[in-house]
């Protein structure tokens, strides 16, 4: 936001694409919601993502599929309605990025964490794309995705004690108000803190909820 710019742009090719775009989880992965493993076996062989993902590329207002790396930054210019991206300075960092790609013992920690990735055999099958370079015709074709800048949660809440009772302003406690789940950081200053994953939230609401109840049965007599 610093640069006065609520976007920023994502850069990936269709091998990429197919399997790690997931776009908010795997409901957009009809295979996994499916739980078919003959779905699975598919996407691991075909050329084109999945079909909600497909979807998104070929309609999304926000998607740029493109060939060639000289047509793909013109029409993102022509999208954001400037001229601030320039083909030279994008080539020269795809360029460097696939250099380092192809470099056996290359030192950068975001391709590096690519190969540890694959390490692992579910990432390596179904989740994270064979290492490649960004601008192989083969792996393409080039996609750009324009990235709106977006709060879905804070994590945060009103400031509670381990009873779920919120504290005012002057930090005493606010007779009578409780605050449970996210609105309360999950309960007690946050259970998961920096380190919370997409689906574990349930736990902290319910801790929360329960200890409210509690208390305000409690406090009730």
């Amino acid at each position: 936001m610093s640069t006065g710019y609520d976007y920023s742009w994502f850069i990936l090719t269709q091998s990429i694409i197919k399997k790690e775009f997931a776009l908010s989880g795997s409901e957009q992965n009809p295979d996994l919601t499916g739980k078919s493993w003959r779905m699975t076996l598919r996407r691991a062989t075909n050329k084109g993502a999945p079909a909600p993902v497909e979807a998104f590329k070929s309609h999304g207002v926000d998607f740029i599929v493109r060939d060639r790396i000289e047509d793909l930054v013109a029409e993102m210019n022509k999208l954001a309605g400037n001229d601030l991206l320039k083909l030279e300075h994008i080539r020269m960092q795809i360029e460097a990025r696939d250099r380092e790609i192809v470099n056996p013992y290359v030192k950068d920690a975001q391709v590096m964490n690519i190969h540890n990735a694959r390490r692992y055999i579910g990432d390596r099958l179904i989740r994270t794309a064979a290492p490649h370079r960004i601008l192989d015709p083969a792996q393409g074709p080039l996609i750009a995705v324009k990235l709106n800048i977006l709060t879905r949660k804070t994590l945060g809440g009103f400031e509670t004690d381990l009873d779920s009772r919120v504290f005012g302003g002057e930090g005493s406690i606010i007779p009578g108000l409780y605050a449970v789940g996210e609105a309360a950081g999950f309960g007690g200053g946050g259970v998961h803190g920096y380190r919370s994953l997409e689906g574990t939230f349930l736990g902290g609401c319910l801790f929360s909820g329960r200890n409210a109840g509690r208390a305000a049965a409690k406090a009730v007599g």
